[in-house]
């Protein structure tokens, strides 16, 4: 439903492409990797996550904002999309929980944003050709001029941009354990998930060192999501490496997980696509069981790139195969490359916290 006559908008893909549609949010212009997610809720969610840095998101759910936005479900302090893509906005949003609209989020936060575009057509061009860059406009442009602009762009090391710039303690009200939490572009629920399970959470910059990390003598280390290409990030992987010989209880998620990984000797490679959206299924081989889960990543690790001697793949994709998560052997470390904080998202692998609280008290 639309109050007042809109603004025209267009969103201009790297082929050439060209939607024509309508403005909400920011008027401007922005450049971005365009990709799609597949929820249906947790839009809120969607557009707090700092692993879309960098990124014009789209939604593939037909309508977005209907229960509104409040000051609670954000998973960050801020938004880092580059722009916002959705078939149809709800100025009407109906929730006991709502305060303001999706568009009023997108104004606060500067994001621009483009609807009442074939959003289903998009996504099956991202489907078949793969991610590509884009641009979202409110402004007047001539497509030849702007093309070689889009093409070229790239989110140029986004982790050091959406990760904290100081070290900040959570306190636990029953503290059994001390966590340090790596900030490659955290969300709030991995923090709120160790906390309620009893542990004091230092959530420390991207950039932090072994030393600084060791010299605070926690019982675990996790390692949050985060933005952009895992290769990206040496000086990180370089941390990992030393961590890993200390033998201190980690667990990776997403971004962490692909770290971890590559400072364990394997590599990772860009996804055609990705996995965006809150109905993965994953098996956990462990198990034998299958698990819905949420996603966010446009690289995954390389299956046969893990050295049998340092760990196994404990968990893969049941659509593609890809590697969703690693047991080490080489270190009391497991990493998965979905999000058992699940905000938002399924809760079926909550269980992974657990377990990462047992493998704190098994070495402490």
């Amino acid at each position: 439903m639309d109050f007042g006559k809109a603004k025209t908008a267009y969103l201009i893909l790297s082929d050439g492409t060209v939607f024509k549609g309508k403005s909400f949010g920011k008027e401007g212009t922005v450049i971005g990797e365009t990709v799609f997610t597949t929820a249906m809720t947790g839009y809120q969610e969607t557009l707090t996550d700092p692993s879309y840095c960098g990124q014009i998101v789209t939604q593939t759910f037909p309508l977005i904002g209907n229960y509104g936005v409040n000051g609670y479900d954000d998973e960050s302090d801020e938004s880092v999309v580059s722009g916002y893509v959705v078939r149809e906005k709800c100025d009407l949003p109906s929730n006991f929980r709502c305060e303001g609209t999706i568009e009023e989020f997108l104004k606060k936060h500067d994001i621009v944003g483009i609807y009442d575009i074939d959003t289903r057509q998009l996504t099956r061009i991202l489907r078949e050709t793969g991610v590509m860059n884009g641009m979202v406009t409110t402004e007047d442009f001539v497509l030849e001029d702007v093309l070689d602009k889009i093409k070229n762009f790239k989110a140029e090391r986004p982790v050091p941009k959406v990760s904290c710039k100081k070290s900040v303690k959570f306190d636990a009200e029953n503290k059994k354990f001390s966590v340090v939490l790596m900030d490659y572009g955290c969300k709030h629920n991995i923090r709120k998930e160790l906390v309620s399970r009893g542990c004091d959470v230092t959530v420390m910059p991207w950039n932090s060192t072994a030393e600084e990390i060791c010299a605070l003598n926690p019982d675990g280390i996790m390692l949050s999501n985060g933005p952009g290409d895992p290769t990206d990030n040496p000086e990180a992987i370089e941390t990992l490496k030393k961590l890993s010989e200390k033998k201190i209880p980690t667990f990776g998620i997403c971004l962490g997980h692909q770290l971890y990984a590559l400072a364990n000797g394997a590599s990772t490679v860009k996804l055609k696509y990705g996995h965006r959206g809150e109905n993965q299924p994953v098996t956990d081989l462990n198990l034998g069981r299958t698990f819905i889960t949420s996603q966010n990543h446009g690289y995954a690790v390389l299956n046969d790139s893990i050295d049998k001697s340092v760990g196994k793949v404990s968990h893969v994709n049941a659509n593609d195969g890809t590697c969703e998560g690693v047991r080490y052997t080489n270190a009391p470390a497991f990493t998965v490359q979905f999000h058992p904080e699940a905000c938002g998202g399924p809760q079926d692998t909550a269980y992974l916290f657990d377990e990462f609280i047992k493998l704190m008290e098994e070495r402490k």
